[in-house]
């Protein structure tokens, strides 16, 4: 969807590098008002965080269909909030209004 000018393009890359600077570790104790909320959506590992997020914010509901279809999105299970908590573990997140998305670090 590029126009002549190529502006969907840069507004891309401009979502993508703001999203990038909005992502942070943070401990799980932090986010538990969000996951009480219902906020808090567990993005997979083999998955781009940033892109993920990218895709919420411009309402992408075909992609996110299909990874929440593949099992790659999905709520925070109260079973992930109990584990993350008891050894207060520090996860990826940014936040796609109103989610906010987490993912566990990669391994090395």
């Amino acid at each position: 969807m590029m126009t002549t000018q190529g502006q969907p393009d840069q507004e891309q890359k401009l979502l993508h590098a703001k999203l990038n600077m909005e992502t942070s570790q943070i401990a799980w104790s932090e986010l538990l008002r969000y996951f009480a909320g219902g906020l808090v959506i567990v993005v997979s590992s083999d998955l781009d965080l940033v892109d993920v997020a990218a895709r919420f914010s411009i309402d992408d509901k075909a992609s996110v269909e299909q990874w929440l279809n593949e099992g790659k999105l999905a709520k925070a299970t109260d079973a992930q909030a109990s584990a993350w908590l008891e050894v207060d573990n520090v996860l990826w997140a940014v936040v796609a209004r109103p989610w906010v998305l987490v993912q566990e670090n990669k391994p090395a």
